[in-house]
């Protein structure tokens, strides 16, 4: 794999992780704890990923320029703009999270797992968004 594949490689780990997050919130909504508990490590494990991945590839590439115009800017970046925000915001809300699963705290994991979920699925599904654009979208010259 060369720095070139990263980008897509990215897209697929936010899509990833994404997946684990959602059948995550199945599992523990059909009362599957275990299957709750292995999807969620998991998506943890690929996001973990995923940011050594996009580190190694920007500190090589730097960053890269939007080359759409008009409302297609606009939009981009106000999906860049709320995905990299939530993005910061998202780690120590995961952080904590997982913790107090693994310290039984489930009241509390639960309480705050409530604004995890929709945030870490909207950074990954965003993450993803936002490679299409960024790499994928046929402009114009």
């Amino acid at each position: 794999m060369s720095v070139s594949d990263l980008p897509e490689f990215n897209a697929f780990l936010n899509l990833t992780s994404g997946v684990f997050v959602t059948l995550g919130i199945y599992f523990i909504k059909t009362n599957r704890q275990e299957a709750h508990k292995i999807c969620m490590i998991s998506a943890f494990s690929v996001s973990v990923l995923f940011l050594i991945s996009y580190l190694v590839y920007h500190f090589q590439v730097g960053s890269i320029r939007f080359q759409g115009e008009g409302w297609l800017r606009t939009v981009y970046f106000s999906i860049l703009l709320s995905h990299t925000i939530l993005a910061v915001i998202i780690v120590p809300l995961i952080l904590r999270t997982l913790y107090l699963a693994w310290r039984k705290r489930f009241d509390r994991h639960i309480r705050i797992a409530k604004w995890t979920f929709p945030l870490w699925l909207y950074v990954s599904v965003t993450g993803v968004v936002v490679y299409l654009m960024l790499y994928r979208l046929p402009l114009s010259p």
